[in-house]
């Protein structure tokens, strides 16, 4: 085979994780899935993602127009299907539609394919198939394959969910049911989703049936819909209330009891890293057999530790959503504004991936404080008493920031975002919204034969995914994405000015004020107010025809 000329693929390098040395060569028989992902035929029409305008105005593409027209071109899938197989590799499936080539082979033969050298890397956290430095491919393909991922395994994700500490002897701290904080929150009565079909990304985890129904009669509440999509052979695999299960059943639970009469399907990925993740957000969105209108994601980890390749990707897929129609619901993760356990930080802020994506209604949490049957008072999420800790697991507190990836999107343009504090620069503000999510004010919840109360932001996504399921349905029109409507009327949401996502000894961070802040973003549901935004007819059009 004659030896070709390669180039690097942009925004594909990787570093180590924090602390983390090389320990040896990965065994050669290894074998691994990868996922190659293609450009697109045409870009995405600026109309189809715009965002401005009404629901009531907006025409969405079908799955066959995104496919066709704005889909990955055979002609370029089978490019790169020639080449995975010059160097020994399997094509295990491609999809124009969701523009990926699925590839198995050993780690020598992807080690020549893509010229990276892949490792095993030890850190305090444990070991990783890992690499260093880009990804490359032959220059003939540098502008058809755009990203490659799995090749590095470390994990990527975590559920951003959190329980109620034990009681410990004191006054236990307040909790409620989802449909008690959708009332809270002035939700739309008269609906309940049916009609509507709310997508649920986990990356690990499961449901059981029997906690499905006992939760449905402990709240007095319809049994849950489920269905279970399985990628790249996944399973619904519960174990305890302690692991991914905690953030399954909350997501579920959630949505469930909010809009019980929308269907939930759930897409299951086997691991928490980059390849898997971007499988299940592309097996949802293009999903023709269940179509969701709304998709629900309470995983992601910290732009540190992934890559620009993975961001854009990711962010290309909901662009994708957006031009369906579907609006995605992302949790802006709990960790504060530091976004990393404080044993591998680098005492620097950071963004969520993939709250980051412009294209992501990232969801920030709050605590709230009821009297009467109503809220009385709303503050940042954060449980970072103890600043100096620096052993905990986690810093407990709203996630937020600003993008070092993405640059600042036109919806923010007037929303004050400020630059990001490590680089300087201008860039994408996280979170959007916010809502109730400090377990301290917590939903009741039940895993694994228990009954619990949790939070986190994972509690935020799942919450406006119910809200948006219930306005699609009084609508009788998906949304989609809604972020520029939301950012031009800013009175819909319930303004969030006490408290701060600070974390660490030097307080890192953030504090709430009036306007957007990246704690809170502009603030949590106004449900009613929600709809009247999204539900607006379009401006008269003036009578000469003219901008009036």
């Amino acid at each position: 085979m004659a030896e070709l000329d390669f180039v690097s693929i942009p925004g594909s390098e990787r570093k180590p994780v924090r602390g983390a040395r090389a320990t040896g060569p990965i065994p050669p028989n290894e074998r691994l899935r990868v996922t190659v992902r293609v450009r697109r035929r045409k870009p995405l029409p600026a109309a189809a993602i715009d965002g401005r305008q009404s629901p009531s105005m907006r025409t969405y593409l079908t799955r066959a127009e995104l496919e066709a027209d704005h889909g990955a071109d055979p002609k370029d899938i089978q490019k790169v299907e020639e080449f995975a197989r010059q160097y020994q590799l399997i094509v295990i499936e491609s999809s124009a539609a969701r523009r990926s080539v699925i590839l198995s082979g050993t780690v020598p033969a992807f080690g020549r394919a893509f010229r990276v050298n892949l490792q095993t890397w030890e850190h305090p956290g444990g070991t990783y198939r890992g690499r260093e430095g880009p990804v490359q491919v032959p220059s003939a393909l540098a502008n058809i394959i755009v990203g490659v991922f799995g090749l590095d395994n470390r994990p990527f994700a975590k559920p951003h969910f959190k329980r109620q500490p034990h009681d410990d002897g004191e006054t236990p701290a307040p909790s409620y049911t989802p449909p008690q904080v959708a009332q809270f929150y002035d939700f739309p009565v008269g609906v309940d989703g049916t009609g509507q079909v709310i997508g649920i990304i986990e990356l690990g985890g499961g449901y059981q049936l029997g906690d499905l129904q006992a939760y449905a009669q402990l709240i007095g509440v319809p049994v849950a819909n489920v269905t279970a999509v399985l990628v790249n052979n996944a399973v619904n695999s519960p174990t305890t209330a302690d692991s991914a299960d905690g953030e399954v059943m909350l997501d579920i639970e959630v949505v469930s009891s909010i809009a019980p009469g929308a269907k939930i399907v759930v897409y299951f990925a086997p691991s928490t890293q980059d390849s898997d993740f971007l499988e299940a957000i592309t097996q949802a969105v293009h999903d023709s057999v269940n179509d969701p209108s709304v998709i629900s994601i309470s995983w992601g980890g910290p732009e540190s530790s992934t890559n620009a390749s993975f961001e854009t990707e990711f962010d290309q897929v909901l662009q994708s959503a957006a031009a369906l129609g579907i609006t995605v619901t992302v949790a802006s993760g709990d960790d504060g504004a530091g976004d990393e356990n404080p044993q591998h930080w680098d005492n620097l802020p950071h963004a969520d991936v993939p709250a980051s994506s412009p294209f992501a209604l990232a969801c920030g949490a709050t605590n709230i404080q009821v009297a009467n049957g109503g809220i009385v008072s709303e503050s940042v999420w954060n449980w970072n008493v103890d600043p100096s800790n620096t052993q905990a697991d986690s810093f407990d507190a709203s996630g937020g920031g600003i993008s070092e990836n993405f640059p600042l999107p036109s919806y923010q343009a007037a929303a004050g975002v400020p630059v990001n504090p490590s680089t300087g620069n201008a860039g994408r503000g996280v979170p959007d919204v916010s809502g109730d999510g400090d377990p301290a004010s917590g939903y009741r919840i039940q895993v694994d034969g228990q009954q619990l109360v949790m939070g986190g932001t994972s509690a935020v996504a799942p919450l406006w995914a119910a809200l948006i399921a219930l306005v699609n349905q009084k609508l009788n029109k998906r949304v989609g994405f809604i972020n520029p409507l939301l950012y031009a009327n800013p009175g819909a949401l319930r303004d969030i000015t006490q408290g701060n996502n600070q974390v660490g000894a030097n307080k890192v961070g953030f504090t709430a004020g009036p306007g957007w802040d990246a704690c809170t973003g502009l603030g949590s549901p106004d449900g009613l107010k929600v709809l009247a935004v999204l539900g607006a007819p379009p401006p008269p059009a003036s009578p000469t025809g003219g901008a009036g």
